[in-house]
């Protein structure tokens, strides 16, 4: 049987999240439906969330974080339960056959064990061979970057910040 693909991105530098919300628009563009669910990330100000009113019912957004940033030395037990919702609503909307599903930051909180990596890779066996799973964040266990179909790592040469240049509306968030 013919399964969808995986697409890893990872690293340290910029790029991660742009790089699958380009993918997503490109697949809006062409009338494709796109499923993103964020982890770890519960911000209703970034622009991606922002503009699922505009580019629905093709683009659909679900966060599934507190607004805060998590401590990873000493995670919440409300950051493994809303991670778990987010796994649970991935494997739900699979079965709606997106062409696109995005689990943004997914690789990350696979890093630290927000989300065990094992219940990721089940939910990768059961990709429609119509949807490309996009897989994004810092760090990817190993397991992973072996699972995926396309793995691109961005390595960060240098950054604003490193100059004090906050981050800005439209460009960084």
């Amino acid at each position: 049987m013919v399964k969808g693909l995986v697409y890893l991105y990872t690293g340290e530098g910029e790029g991660k999240t742009t790089n699958a919300f380009g993918l997503a628009l490109r697949a809006v563009g062409h009338g494709y439906s796109v499923i993103i669910i964020q982890f770890m990330k519960g911000r209703k100000y970034i622009g991606e969330y922002k503009i699922k009113d505009r580019l629905a019912p093709e683009y659909e957004i679900h966060q599934f974080g507190r607004e805060d940033f998590i401590d990873f030395k000493n995670p919440m037990p409300l950051d493994y339960e809303l991670a778990e919702k987010g796994l649970e609503f991935a494997k739900k909307a699979l079965k709606r056959k997106p062409r696109l599903l995005i689990l943004d930051e997914i690789n990350l909180a696979a890093h630290f064990g927000i989300v065990k990596t094992e219940d990721l890779l089940k939910l990768l066996d059961d990709i429609p061979e119509e949807t490309t799973v996009v897989l994004t964040g810092r760090r990817a266990p190993g397991k992973l970057i072996e699972r995926a179909d396309l793995v691109t790592e961005m390595r960060l040469i240098k950054h604003p910040f490193e100059k004090n240049v906050p981050a800005r509306e439209g460009l960084e968030y």
